[in-house]
């Protein structure tokens, strides 16, 4: 005897139970001739349901249970739902990928508990992305036409699943390999960054030989999807009036289904699930990641290039709590100095000698010997971080003071909006100014901030390029720009060109992905742990050179030179404190002057940001006019109120004093004693005072983000 599945087992002892008792006007009952007539809606088969109050015959009724249960599976619904079942078993299946590629992310934070959370979560978001991926899929087989009711159709619709499934699929692995370098799930903002980019095919297909069996698990997917689809069995039978009530039954029941499914709840006080949401189901930032699945990212943030203002408290009490407006000390005195800013691609803190004295020993060789020897002659600070985790999020933190909430500035509706910075306000002084950056002219969207930011001038490949003094097209590196050596030289012969004053800033490439090198230097710069030190190698090379030749300019001297990475990029697995929610975020912030008017020192008191460096490098040198940054001049800011703030996979992040705290717009997530617990192993959170008043500040920050955004107001109008 074949064993019977559980539910049919249930029913039968439910209709057991219910005659021998004589008992079918209770609940049981009720719920009962409800299911019965479910199966019925959904498959057709013939059920008499109300035989049951009188001489009922067991063995036809577990027999016919049977075959409504047949039916329903080989029905519209129940193939539907089958499906959609197998393409959730494929997301898992790409989960799975996502974990092993990035375990060195997750594994510290795993255990029995938050594995089955995150399980938990993931099968709500991949409910919502298969409901949305499969809309169209969806309507097609639920709709009550009879004349649809064939089997070619049903074979049309099988490939509608496959390709709207596998564009999923195809997401959620790509962004096993994107993870590595941003940290997060890949949201609608990817098309943006990428849609000037000519080299995109060439990346993919260098990539995809690097990670040649992604392929293999893709097409296999795809294979199964298309081998296990279902197609109805059920033909088309009998009076068309009995067909189109049980569609549309089913049709009806489902569609509430459908809500809840992509919604997360029916509640009417709750929104459509967002990614913020995720942090519900994770211990911290990075496995929300894990609970995620990329086409909900993306499908879900499709209109998110406006800001929504949340009202935590008055805009009297905002203003009080926090402000970005800096006014100027009274009696300053500004002198005039040169800005050079140099922005070292996926330059993270973790790869330097300097502030990992005690990682770079033995055989362990220092990455970045030129690098070390500049931050030992400059100011530069322990606890230093970037505000974001992409090249888009450090332009407007670094040149204009604009942190990164919820997504790129650069990227949103409030892109157009006027802005100040650093540039336009040193343009009032009468610098001059220029932005360098190897890439195609068009590049990241680069050109389009630089002129929105004030400078004068852009120069790219294309100037490059028309300089005989350089190789052109043989100088490119094949995919993103020209190499940093060449490049930086550039930059260098350049400046002598400029009226002084002047800031200019140059932003480097070649340790980017795919990590390569000019071949000249392959076997001077061997691979190391991680294709990217080769890469951080060379570019320290590069910026050594780039000094030796500034430093015979007359402009050398008198000028304040700022070292920073855009962000952090692959991590080092035995550098478990750079993996934390924090840690990613670290990054060297270098001010060298070379007549020795900043004192050098590391200094381990203050916090130092990305968007602090616009405001202290304008501290330095008197600015005396009011301007708009949310960052603060860390050397005319008392040490306890010098902080960091930055946003993080649904969670915003501030630091200030010892302590860092994680808040998700509504609730106050996570708190952690940053100096004596460096790994985030312990959650502190409570009440205290310090803890209030941090969390004030940060909802005054995050409103008053949010409302210059959406009124246009980063700029200060000043006569």
């Amino acid at each position: 005897m074949t064993e019977q599945p559980i539910f049919i087992t249930l029913a039968k002892l439910q209709i057991r139970r219910l005659v021998d008792r004589n008992d079918l006007g209770n609940r049981a009952s009720i719920r009962m001739l409800l299911y019965v007539c479910f199966l019925y809606f959904c498959s057709g088969n013939e059920f008499f349901v109300f035989a049951m109050w009188r001489n009922v015959d067991l063995n036809v009724a577990y027999s016919r249970l049977q075959v409504a249960f047949k039916g329903f599976l080989n029905g519209n619904l129940g193939v539907l739902i089958v499906n959609l079942l197998l393409a959730e078993v494929a997301f898992m299946v790409c989960r799975v990928v996502f974990l092993v590629m990035n375990y060195g992310v997750f594994a510290p934070d795993l255990n029995l508990y938050s594995v089955l959370m995150m399980l938990k979560g993931a099968l709500v978001f991949d409910v919502s992305a298969l409901l949305y991926l499969n809309i169209i899929y969806v309507c097609l087989v639920l709709l009550p036409l009879h004349w649809k009711e064939r089997k070619w159709f049903y074979g049309v619709l099988r490939w509608v699943f496959v390709l709207f499934n596998g564009v999923g699929i195809a997401s959620n692995l790509i962004d096993c390999i994107y993870f590595q370098y941003t940290g997060r799930r890949s949201t609608f903002s990817v098309f943006s960054e990428f849609a000037n980019e000519t080299n995109i095919p060439d990346v993919i297909l260098t990539e995809g030989l690097r990670y040649w069996w992604l392929f293999a698990v893709f097409f296999g997917l795809l294979v199964i999807l298309f081998r296990f689809y279902r197609v109805p069995k059920v033909p088309f039978e009998g009076a068309k009036w009995r067909y189109y009530v049980r569609r549309c039954v089913v049709l009806v029941l489902f569609f509430p289904c459908f809500l809840y499914g992509t919604r997360g709840s029916l509640s009417s006080g709750t929104r459509p699930i967002t990614l913020s949401n995720a942090n519900s189901y994770a211990e911290n930032a990075s496995q929300a990641s894990l609970v995620l699945n990329t086409p909900f990212s993306i499908i879900r943030t499709v209109s998110h290039g406006s800001y929504v203002t949340p009202v935590y408290m008055s805009d009297t009490v905002m203003e009080r709590v926090f402000s970005p407006v800096v006014m100027p000390e009274n009696g300053v005195e500004f002198r005039q100095k040169n800005v050079v800013i140099l922005i070292m691609e996926s330059f993270g803190m973790e790869y330097s000698g300097f502030f990992n004295p005690d990682y770079y020993t033995g055989k362990r060789r220092r990455l970045t010997p030129f690098l070390d020897s500049l931050a030992a002659k400059s100011l530069c600070f322990k606890y230093s971080f970037a505000n974001g985790r992409k090249s888009q999020d450090a332009l407007p933190s670094i040149i204009a003071s604009i942190p990164m909430f919820i997504e790129p500035f650069v990227l949103t509706d409030a892109a157009l909006n006027d802005i100040g910075g650093l540039v336009h306000e040193l343009k009032t002084k009468g610098y001059a100014s220029g932005f360098f950056h190897g890439g195609e002219n068009i590049t990241m969207g680069f050109a389009a901030f630089a002129k929105q930011a004030g400078y004068d001038a852009y120069f790219g490949f294309d100037e490059y390029a028309s300089d005989k003094r350089y190789g052109g097209r043989r100088d490119w590196d094949g995919k993103w720009a020209v190499w940093d050596e060449e490049f930086l030289s550039f930059f260098a012969d350049n400046l002598n060109d400029f009226r002084q004053p002047f800031v200019a800033t140059c932003f480097t490439a070649t340790s980017h992905s795919p990590f390569n090198i000019p071949k000249k230097y392959k076997s001077v710069f061997p691979e190391g742990d991680f294709p990217m030190y080769k890469c951080l190698r060379y570019s320290d090379m590069s910026l050594r050179r780039f000094f030796e030749k500034a430093e015979r300019s007359e402009w050398f001297r008198n000028t304040i030179f700022v070292i920073v990475a855009d962000h952090t990029s692959q991590s080092s697995s035995s550098h478990a404190e750079y993996q934390t929610d924090l840690g990613v975020f670290a990054v060297p912030i270098l001010f060298y002057t070379p007549d020795g008017s900043l004192k050098a020192e590391k200094r381990d008191d203050v916090i130092m940001q990305q968007i602090d460096i616009m405001p202290t490098l304008l501290g330095i040198m008197g600015y005396d006019r009011p301007y708009v940054a949310f960052g603060c001049d860390v050397l005319h800011t008392p040490v306890e109120e010098t902080y960091l703030v930055n946003y993080n996979n649904g969670l915003y992040q501030f630091a200030k004093g010892d302590l860092f705290i994680q808040f998700d717009g509504t609730e106050h997530k996570s708190t952690y004693n940053y100096r004596q617990d460096s790994l985030l192993r312990h959650n502190i959170k409570g009440n205290t005072m310090q803890e209030r008043q941090m969390l004030l500040q940060l909802k005054a920050m995050i409103q008053q983000y949010m409302q210059r955004m959406t009124t246009n107001r980063l700029l200060l109008k000043t006569p």
